[in-house]
């Protein structure tokens, strides 16, 4: 199995219910109305990937901080959707379909937050879960590798207390090595991991694409300021280039990693090529990553694209 995910996805599609026509983009959130000022979040994550909170936790942090309408977009989980969507409901917070898919391009790693699609039907869900799959596997053969080398997690238990004490994600593997004192970088880390044998796994980006928007939503790059190590950094030369190849919809503006120069630079481009944008916190569920309310105004034209009216 390549680890690039080089397959067709339409051919994992069998046994879903053929859709006879496109989604509509307000099926799930018609009639929602937001002022300019509402405090909303598109990207958060829970311990359905990479967060710390689970799912109940975030929503309850969320609601007592008084948002008003967010999107969780775990990383490659549109199976969890429709339950959080259910939760936020009972308590009266308004959810945005959304996910953020593990993707490449031309070699690149590139994250895509989708937002507005089914969460029971549609074409993500059988991308997510190839990955998903994959992921599992080889996360736990690095875990398995790393404790035949030598090495021990006696803290292991609890701190992943909030995964049943289960290796599950690479970063679950990161968080081990790094609060055991094995590791304080992520050019350490990765050392270690790719010799105990791992491997990333990722859709392509323009498949992600087709099968996010024959679903009915709308794909915007996560984060493309960001700079670190494992990150590629989409400047307005590579925007240029991505999209000539695969139809996104536009970029997320405001993250924590964009700095203020980058943000207006985002914004000049946005405006340029008439494209989408929304604004995140990248939450985590930790002291450094919370989430942060930002002016639903900033993602208006996203917002009403998705059928959420601002007056």
């Amino acid at each position: 199995m390549s680890a690039n995910l080089w397959y067709d996805y339409r051919r994992e599609i069998i046994g879903l219910p053929v859709f006879a026509k496109e989604y509509s983009l307000t099926h799930l959130i018609k009639d929602l109305t937001l002022s300019p000022d509402s405090s909303i979040d598109l990207h958060m994550h829970t311990t359905y990937s990479d967060g710390r909170q689970t799912a109940a936790q975030l929503v309850d942090y969320l609601v007592d901080q008084g948002f008003d309408m967010v999107a969780v977009t775990d990383h490659d989980r549109v199976d969890m959707v429709d339950s959080i969507q259910t939760l936020a409901d009972e308590k009266g917070l308004p959810v945005l379909p959304g996910v953020e898919m593990s993707t490449q391009w031309n070699g690149k790693m590139g994250d895509l937050l989708c937002y507005g699609f089914d969460p029971v039907n549609n074409y993500l869900r059988p991308l997510t879960e190839k990955i998903v799959s994959l992921q599992l596997e080889n996360t736990r053969e690095v875990h398995s590798n790393l404790l035949k080398q030598g090495y021990q997690f006696p803290r292991q238990a609890e701190l992943l207390a909030h995964k049943d004490g289960k290796v599950r994600i690479p970063t679950d593997i990161f968080l081990l090595l790094l609060e055991h004192g094995i590791a304080s970088d992520r050019a350490t880390i990765d050392q270690i991991i790719n010799k105990a044998g791992y491997r990333p796994f990722k859709a392509d980006m323009a498949e992600t694409v087709d099968a996010a928007h024959r679903s009915g939503a709308l794909c915007l790059i996560a984060h493309p300021g960001r700079r670190q190590a494992g990150f590629t950094f989409y400047d307005p030369a590579l925007l240029d280039q991505l999209r000539a190849d695969v139809p996104i919809d536009g970029i997320e503006l405001i993250h924590p990693m964009h700095s203020k120069e980058m943000i207006e630079a985002y914004q000049e481009y946005i405006r340029k090529h008439d494209l989408l944008c929304s604004t995140g916190s990248d939450s985590h569920g930790h002291a450094k990553r919370m989430p942060i309310k930002h002016r639903a105004a900033i993602s208006r034209r996203l917002l009403e694209r998705l059928g959420i009216k601002l007056v």
